[in-house]
């Protein structure tokens, strides 16, 4: 009989193969964490640019007096173009200059900087200017970014402004005070030929809509946005909201002032959200709910659909007090009583000692 040959053990190779796997791993990690300096280091720069007309689409408002700089950044932050480098490299070389021309224009992702800017200066491409309201935004606040569009829209500060302390011509409540509070704050489009007062309508008519749609009642509509309101201002976290809508029910079912500082600095005209002694006592200034009892004369800002939902459903609890405890964080403390908000006071003292400055 013939002797069979012994197997050679393969245990080399899976060792071997093993190697290349980690190294491989190894290496691609490496790559993706060093890339820049990597490519730096080999003399290979990283492109800047995109290549091709892009895809998809786009909407980028250009707002008055904004320079080749400002575009480039815009661009480069919404995804049209590459780098605010590649954008503004090529400005630089054009002749006569480009100059850009307030409004909104539709274009698309990852276009190369030459696709971006001939996108730009063609008329066919200029849409509806658009333009985004933050939740909890003033009338003021309102009236300053839609001045910025002025050069597009042909509406002025200054006519912005008039129809604005017209309120009574927007269908208000009669309580209301002021268009604050009943502009709804979403994302709007402007078409040429609107005056001031169409522009602001529209604002107005949008949160009707959305009351409506919530099911408050016209009767109600002031109560609820007053207090949706000073949700919006005083709320912290949306989630929190829920609760500090209980607060706001309980402590006025308890006739409890309501003592929010952000009615005060509101009456008073102040944007800090820290207040005096003397404006807290001053009772004339009808927003006070430290001096006096219920609800203010009106909103304080203008809130979101979530401001109002809480407003309409709050959760369940018997808090009376709450105080954000950790300003990085947004985290807020709610108590029952006095001594428990007491004690949430000195967790807070203790957060702006190691913070100075941190709630400003």
């Amino acid at each position: 009989m013939r002797r069979k040959k012994p197997r050679r053990s393969l245990a080399w190779l899976w060792v071997f193969l093993s190697i290349i796997v980690v190294l491989g791993v190894v290496s691609t990690a490496v790559w993706f964490t060093f890339q820049p300096q990597i490519q730096k280091v080999l003399g290979v720069e990283p492109p800047i640019d995109y290549t091709g007309g892009g895809s998809g689409k786009v909407v980028v408002t250009i707002e008055n007096g904004q320079v080749g700089g400002d575009v480039a950044k815009t661009l480069a932050v919404r995804g049209v173009t590459k780098t605010t480098t590649a954008f503004y490299k090529l400005l630089l070389v054009q002749v006569p200059q480009v100059t850009f021309h307030p409004g909104s224009y539709q274009l698309k992702n990852r276009m190369s900087a030459k696709a971006a800017l001939a996108a730009l200066v063609d008329p066919k491409n200029r849409v509806s200017t658009r333009v985004s309201f933050p939740e909890g935004i003033t009338v003021k606040g309102i009236i300053a970014k839609l001045s910025n569009l002025s050069e597009s829209t042909g509406v002025t500060k200054a006519q912005l402004e008039a129809a604005a302390a017209d309120y009574t011509s927007f269908g208000l409540p009669a309580a209301a005070p002021s268009l604050e509070g009943y502009l709804f704050p979403a994302t709007y489009s402007f078409e040429p030929g609107q005056t001031a007062h169409q522009i602001l309508q529209g604002f107005v008519t949008e949160m009707f809509t959305r009351l409506d749609a919530a099911g408050v009642a016209v009767a109600d509509r002031h109560r609820v946005l007053t207090l949706a309101a000073l949700t919006q201002k005083e709320g912290g976290p949306v989630a929190d909201f829920p609760k500090v809508s209980r607060v706001w029910d309980n402590r006025i079912a308890k006739s409890m002032n309501l003592q929010s500082d952000a009615t005060v600095a509101y009456g008073a005209g102040s944007t800090s959200i820290n207040t005096t002694p003397a404006q807290r006592a001053d009772k004339g200034n009808r927003y006070n709910t430290y001096a006096n009892q219920g609800l203010p004369i009106g909103p304080i800002s203008n809130p979101g659909e979530k401001a109002i939902e809480a407003t309409l459903h709050p959760v369940d609890g018997t808090w009376l007090y709450f105080v954000v405890v950790n300003c990085s964080t947004g985290e807020t403390a709610f108590s029952d009583t006095f001594a428990q908000h007491q004690a949430a006071n000195a967790q807070l003292g203790a957060w702006l000692k190691a913070n100075p400055g941190g709630c400003n």
